[in-house]
C-alpha cells in the first residue's frame, strides 16, 4: 500500500464515522417533558357516631366470705355424735346441730343445783317465819333487839342464798344447752378439727366456717377512675346500701369456660393506698351458692379470682374514636367535603385501653381519619376509604 493510501483510509473512516453519528442524532425521535402528577394519599375514615354511653371502669378481685369464724366449744366434754354436714366443704343451717357432748354430768349438775335452791327456799321460808315472829315479840317488848337483829339477819343471808341457787341453775342449764353445738348461720364449712368420740376442752375450736348468704370482692381503683362512678357516700358506711351502689359485672374462667355473675358496689374502704393511690371498693353478689338458671354456671365460689366491670353514669353525645387517632393529645384529623384534611382539636373525656371517648365541634357523620399519617399539611387533598371496623364502640354502649 502506498504512502498516499495510508493517509486516505483513516480519514475516510473517520469521516464515515461522524456521518454515521450525526445521521443517528438527526433521526432519534424527541423527548417530552411533563410535569410529574401530584400524588395524593389514601387515608382510611370512621363516621363520628354521637351516642349516649355508660362509662366503666374494670378492676379484678377475689372472692371472699362476709364473716368467716371459728366454731368454738364453751364447755369441755366428750363428743357422742358430730352432723354428717361438718365436713370441710360441708354446707350448714342456722339452727341445725352440729355437734353433741357427752351430757351426763351436766345433767347432774342440773339436778345438784335443783336441789340446792331448794334447800335455799325453804330455809327463806324458815328465815322469813322467825324473823316475822321475833319482830312481834319485840313489838310487844318480849324480845330484845339483838334478838331482832339476829333473825333480820338470817333472814337477809338466806334471801342472798335462795338468789345463788337459781343462778347456779340457770348457769347448770346453759351449760346443758351447750352440750349441743348450734350453726350459728347459713354457710359452708372451710376446716374440721374434732372427730367423734375425742375430748375437747373449753374453749377448743371444733371447725372453721363462713356464711353463704352473699359474698364480696375487694376491687381496687385508681384514684383519677374514680370520677367515672356514682359510688355509695364514704360517710353512710354501715348503712345497708346494696340496693343504691353501681353495678358489677363479674366474670371468670371456670373449668375452662368464662362465667359471668352480677352483684353491686356497697361501700368503700377507708383509706386510698399511699403506695399504689389506689381506692378499694367492695362489691356484694347475693345468694351466691343459690342454684342458678343458667345450668353450665357454678356457684361464685370463695376464693375464685374474677374480672370485674363496674358500670358508672351515662355520659351523652360522645364519640368514639381509636386511640391511634388522637394527635397531640387533643386533636383528630377530619376530611372535609371537599376531600381535604382538617385539624380539630376535641376535648377528651377518657383514655379507656385503646378507645378514646370524645366530645367536641363534631357533626354527626362527620368523617374522621384514623390512618397513621407521618406528615399532615392543613387542607391536603386525600382520598379515603370507609374504614369496616372503625371502633369497638360495643363495649362502651348502655
Amino acid at each position: 500500500m502506498t504512502m498516499s493510501q495510508k493517509l486516505w483510509v483513516p480519514l475516510i473512516i473517520a469521516g464515515l464515522s461522524i456521518l454515521g453519528a450525526f445521521v443517528l442524532v438527526a433521526t432519534a425521535p424527541s423527548v417530552e417533558y411533563k410535569e410529574p402528577a401530584r400524588a395524593i394519599p389514601t387515608v382510611r375514615t370512621i363516621a363520628a357516631k354521637m351516642e349516649t354511653i355508660r362509662y366503666r371502669v374494670r378492676s379484678q378481685g377475689t372472692v371472699q366470705p362476709r364473716t368467716e369464724a371459728d366454731l368454738v366449744s364453751e364447755i369441755s366434754g366428750r363428743i357422742v355424735w358430730i352432723s354428717p354436714s361438718l365436713v370441710a366443704g360441708g354446707f350448714i343451717k342456722q339452727g341445725d346441730p352440729l355437734l353433741r357432748l357427752e351430757k351426763r354430768d351436766f345433767e347432774l349438775a342440773v339436778k345438784r343445783q335443783r336441789a340446792s335452791l331448794k334447800r335455799a327456799t325453804s330455809e327463806l321460808e324458815f328465815a322469813t317465819s322467825e324473823f316475822k315472829r321475833r319482830q312481834g315479840l319485840s313489838d310487844a317488848g318480849v324480845a330484845s333487839p339483838s334478838q331482832l337483829s339476829d333473825a333480820r339477819r338470817g333472814s337477809g343471808v338466806a334471801e342472798a342464798n335462795v338468789s345463788d341457787a337459781q343462778v347456779g341453775l340457770e348457769q347448770a342449764l346453759r351449760d346443758l344447752d351447750r352440750t349441743e353445738i348450734i350453726a350459728p348461720f347459713d354457710g359452708r364449712v372451710r376446716e374440721k378439727h374434732v372427730d367423734a368420740g375425742q375430748y375437747i376442752a373449753q374453749g377448743n375450736a371444733i371447725a372453721r366456717a363462713y356464711a353463704t348468704d352473699y359474698v364480696e370482692i375487694r376491687l381496687p381503683i385508681p384514684d383519677e377512675e374514680l370520677a367515672f362512678l356514682d359510688l355509695p357516700d364514704p360517710r353512710r358506711a354501715g348503712v345497708d346500701v346494696s340496693g343504691e351502689g353501681p353495678v358489677v359485672r363479674l366474670s371468670s374462667i371456670f373449668a375452662g369456660s368464662r362465667h359471668e355473675w352480677t352483684g353491686r358496689v356497697v361501700r368503700t374502704e377507708a383509706e386510698i393506698d399511699s403506695r399504689s393511690r389506689m381506692v378499694n371498693v367492695v362489691a356484694r353478689v347475693e345468694d351466691p351458692y343459690a342454684v342458678s338458671d343458667i345450668e353450665s354456671r357454678p356457684p361464685l365460689a370463695v376464693g375464685l379470682f374474677v374480672e370485674a366491670e363496674i358500670i358508672g353514669p351515662e355520659a351523652k353525645d360522645v364519640i368514639v374514636v381509636p386511640r391511634y387517632a388522637l394527635r397531640e393529645d387533643s386533636n383528630i384529623l377530619v376530611v372535609d367535603e371537599e376531600g381535604h384534611l382538617r385539624t380539630r382539636q376535641v376535648s377528651v373525656l377518657r383514655i379507656d385501653r385503646d378507645d378514646v371517648l370524645v366530645k367536641g365541634p363534631l357533626a354527626d357523620g362527620e368523617r374522621i381519619c384514623v390512618s397513621p399519617l407521618q406528615v399532615v399539611i392543613e387542607g391536603m387533598k386525600v382520598h379515603t376509604v370507609q374504614d369496616q371496623d372503625p371502633v369497638g364502640q360495643e363495649s362502651h354502649a348502655s
